[in-house]
């Protein structure tokens, strides 16, 4: 586990209210943003209660208040490109990442698998690198055979509007374009709380 990592601005502590605590055994340390030197969720009842309790078994961080989620455009690895306001009607988890970042490429199996259980719900990932040389990250996607939509921000513009002092950090977006919830540091994301999730919110 890395130590001494920036994990909050000072805007982000006054903007964001922190839910209950996940549980114990689930990583929580974000990798610093430049390179280095050297459980289960009760399903029953309203959906709204599903998605709160999903929320909070993943120690997910909610906004103070509801705001859309900032447009974006960014090329991808595949040579496309991604905007965020085309995504309206999909759950968006849009997730900070890089290749030299070893609790993200930690989560990124998980991710695959929430991916390909949820691919054909209302629902999108975007990982975002933030290598500074993009060349890297096609071979390591080959490598590791993750299908998910990779987005490339080598200058870290998209990363420094959104805020990210921390690696991994994730953002979810919901189907009218609000930011419902954030991550800090790597999660459990093929859980039983991470599904609850993302069904919850795609309906």
């Amino acid at each position: 586990m890395l130590v001494g990592v920036i994990v909050l601005t000072a805007i982000a502590v006054a903007a964001m209210t922190r839910s209950a605590p996940a549980p114990a055994d689930a990583p929580k340390v974000a990798a610093p943003v430049s390179p280095p030197t050297a459980g289960g969720v009760e399903t029953k009842g309203p959906v709204v209660h599903v998605v709160d309790y999903a929320m909070k078994d993943l120690d997910l961080i909610r906004p103070a208040r509801s705001k859309i989620a900032d447009d974006f455009t960014l090329k991808t690895a595949d040579g496309g490109t991604f905007r965020l306001h085309e995504q309206r009607g999909k759950v968006v988890l849009v997730n900070f990442w890089a290749t030299w970042c070893p609790p993200c490429l930690e989560e990124m199996p998980a991710m695959q698998r929430l991916y390909d259980r949820h691919r054909h719900a209302p629902f999108l990932m975007l990982a975002v690198s933030v290598d500074a040389d993009s060349r890297l990250v096609a071979p390591f996607l080959k490598e590791q055979k993750f299908t998910f939509t990779v987005g490339l921000d080598p200058k870290m513009e998209l990363a420094n509007a959104y805020g990210v002092r921390g690696l991994p950090s994730s953002f979810i977006v919901d189907r009218e374009g609000h930011l419902a919830a954030l991550a800090l540091g790597p999660r459990r994301w093929d859980t039983t709380a991470a599904h609850t999730l993302v069904d919850g919110m795609s309906r």
